[in-house]
């Protein structure tokens, strides 16, 4: 009897081999990201693709409540993954909602606004930054960035703007799109214009240094002096935090290295702070000097103490440090709060 219950089951689950046959022959885009180039899947992802489409069929809850399943469609196909996402407008965690107010979609572009409202606190402020936790879910290939727009305070609500540009001057025509939140930052503090040290050549520099793996960089000429085969690079060993302005950035170096400057600060745990800022450095007519490059690497990577270490390289020679003065802009924030948010809408044309 349970053999005779499991088959009918099974068999209003999945396809038929007729079935599945027949859609191995249809085409396919790759995920949003990915060049948008048409290529043909391989059979086994259309099979994996026919057997999960006819699951949802028997059983529409389960891309929502199996968020599993939904990650493996969205691998085989976004469009048919969105399919089955139910619309939600608004989405209750944590004590704070997020709610779809507008949608504008004309022609390849979407702009959509979204609120964010503390409903229990005042967890939510002017400064709030999602921490680039947010995701974007779209059934075609598309760029698009999220920014805070503002925020009432009266209502403890900010507001975002996504916009979304569909590849290839395609006009947006249907669909949904999904937008999700797993964090933010909130209660920043900006310093602007910090005097670090008025003398440079007052400072004890230190040339010892480490080889490590970077996790990261920038600035104007980082190519210059990084290339993608740079596993390893010379930074300054880490020293005991000297006197510094800023609460939640410890000063753990300055020093050369081959003839360049190097300037380093430490944040632990900085996964839930975000706190990072630049250094400049000024000359007594006050003309400023900003770094050639900076580099990131991390100490105790895999532990929550881990600490985040950022290093900025000056291409001023050692001879001439005494003309200069250290300044520094920094952000720090104050808060940080988890939770679940998302929200799936339709993407209608006005035009």
């Amino acid at each position: 009897m349970f053999k005779e219950k499991y088959k009918k089951m099974n068999d209003s689950i999945f396809p038929s081999q007729e079935l599945i046959e027949k859609v191995t022959h249809l085409p396919y885009r790759e995920k949003a990201g990915r060049a948008g180039r048409e290529k043909r899947f391989r059979r086994p992802a259309f099979i994996l693709c026919a057997i999960i489409i006819f699951a949802l069929t028997a059983m529409p809850a389960l891309a929502a409540t199996f968020p599993s399943i939904y990650d493996l469609m969205y691998l085989v196909s976004p469009s048919t993954a969105q399919f089955f996402i139910p619309v939600q407008k608004s989405c209750l965690s944590n004590g704070i909602k997020m709610e779809v107010v507008s949608a504008y979609i004309h022609g390849d572009t979407a702009e959509i606004y979204i609120t964010m409202e503390d409903l229990e606190g005042s967890r939510i402020d002017e400064s709030i930054d999602l921490n680039d936790s947010y995701s974007l879910y779209v059934p075609f290939d598309s760029s698009a960035n999220c920014q805070r727009l503002g925020y009432d305070d009266a209502a403890k609500k900010a507001t975002f703007l996504i916009t979304i540009k569909k590849w290839g001057d395609k006009k947006i025509s249907g669909g949904k799109l999904t937008f999700s939140v797993n964090e933010f930052l909130s209660h920043r503090k900006e310093y602007k214009d910090v005097l670090i040290s008025k003398e440079l050549s007052g400072l004890n520099t230190s040339s010892e240094k480490q080889r490590v793996n970077i996790n990261g960089g920038g600035g104007p000429y980082y190519e210059n002096y990084i290339s993608d085969m740079d596993k390893k690079i010379n930074v300054l060993k880490p020293s005991e935090p000297r006197e510094f302005p800023i609460e939640g950035l410890d000063f753990t170096g300055i020093g050369y290295i081959d003839g360049m400057l190097h300037i380093q600060t430490a944040a632990e745990n900085n996964l839930k702070k975000g706190n990072h800022g630049y250094f400049i450095l000024k000359d007594k007519q006050g003309s400023e000097v900003t770094c050639d490059y900076s580099v990131g690497f991390i100490e105790n990577p895999d532990v929550p103490e881990r600490i985040d270490y950022n290093e900025e390289v000056f291409n001023v020679p050692e001879s001439q440090i005494e003309n200069y003065s250290l300044y520094g802009y920094f952000v720090t924030s104050g808060m940080y709060t988890e939770g679940e948010w998302k929200v799936t809408f339709a993407l209608e044309n006005e035009e």
